[in-house]
């Protein structure tokens, strides 16, 4: 392997990216694409770098992976141990990107039997307003279209299919304020929103089969708030709740089913706070099928929600393939392999047809 994929993403860890904060990071890898001796063009809008080949092939493969990373928990410092390296973004994503790094330097000495897209983008890890992702479809889609999509997330060397969606809204109950040693002469919004919380608890979340495929769906609390002060009785309270549903859905269905959940507990309001698409498994589309099928891939679903959904959306079918076991992302314990790092750079050299 001519590659030290380890000591890349070492140094790539290295370089504090948490999201909001990547253009370093992006100041690296773009210097790196720049003064390579690949035929790439690059380009660069915000903290987001695109490295595209123009050979002239039949059909572009894009590549792509977040810059940011969740805030550190005690992880900050990178520490190698023996083939392991241990910290902050060395599974979601660093790992995957010092692969992409390294598919851009293999550029160099052979032509590919496809076009390559090198996507590096910002703020995957929150809000979808800060997705460097959305900003490039929406301001440059050009950029980012091709005939099939890998998105470099931590799977394990897994082929995780397509991807959940998921929707927050905001259930909102009214009540009436009132001094709590009276509180008969108010209404407590709060016990108002007790209805929901009960049917969130019960609620028996179904397994979907797609493809066969088993995507096990989820609806949770994730927030509430209430009250002014201990001897008031609350006015009002906000309950947010999250839906995860399978690609069997559509999005238009799933909200629409959300807010009728909400409103038959009782909410006086529910906004949708944010809602996303899931993305269908595609696995009979030809190159899926090549790389599962090819390469003897397992196969398993996306149990959450990537970027992968952002390609369907645009009609670009997209699948997650990446280093580092994906159960250890955003942990104390989060940590990549050298072995993970350069059997996910072989196969994609195979498959690109620079190995």
């Amino acid at each position: 392997m001519s590659h030290d994929l380890l000591a890349l993403t070492e140094l790539l860890c290295e370089i504090p990216s948490v999201s909001g904060a990547e253009a370093t990071l992006a100041d690296v890898v773009e210097a790196r694409l720049r003064g390579g001796d690949a035929p790439l063009l690059v380009e660069r809008i915000g903290a987001n770098i695109v490295a595209r080949t123009q050979f002239g092939c039949e059909r572009r493969i894009v590549l792509g992976g977040h810059l940011d990373t969740v805030p550190a928990n005690g992880n900050q410092v990178p520490r190698l141990d023996g083939d392991v390296l241990h910290g902050l973004g060395t599974a979601d994503m660093k790992g995957g990107l010092a692969v992409l790094l390294a598919l851009g330097d293999d550029l160099d000495r052979k032509r590919p039997r496809f076009d390559v897209t090198l996507v590096f983008y910002e703020g995957e890890e929150v809000a979808d307003e800060f997705n460097g992702l959305r900003r490039l479809f929406e301001e440059a889609p050009a950029l980012v279209q091709g005939d099939l999509a890998i998105l470099l997330e931590p799977t394990g060397g897994w082929i995780e299919a397509g991807c959940q969606g998921t929707i927050h809204v905001r259930a909102t109950f009214e009540g009436v304020r009132a001094h709590s040693a009276r509180p008969w002469m108010g209404s407590n919004a709060i016990h108002r929103a007790a209805p929901l919380l009960e049917r969130c608890a019960n609620f028996v979340a179904e397994t979907v089969d797609v493809d066969s495929l088993e995507y096990r769906e989820a609806l949770q609390v994730v927030r509430i708030e209430g009250g002014i002060a201990n001897n008031v009785v609350p006015d009002r309270c906000t309950v947010v709740v999250n839906r995860r549903y399978a690609p069997s859905r559509s999005l238009a269905d799933a909200v629409e089913e959300m807010i009728a959940f909400c409103a038959e507990a009782g909410a006086d309001h529910v906004d949708v706070l944010n809602a996303s698409m899931a993305a269908p498994p595609n696995l009979m589309h030809p190159l899926i099928a090549e790389i599962t099928g090819v390469y003897d891939l397992p196969v398993r679903p996306k149990l959450g929600w990537t970027d992968v959904a952002r390609f369907a959306a645009h009609g670009i079918a997209a699948c997650n393939f990446g280093p580092g076991d994906p159960e250890l992302a955003h942990t104390a314990d989060e940590c990549v392999e050298r072995i993970s790092l350069d059997a996910c750079l072989a196969l994609l050299e195979a498959f690109l047809g620079i190995a």
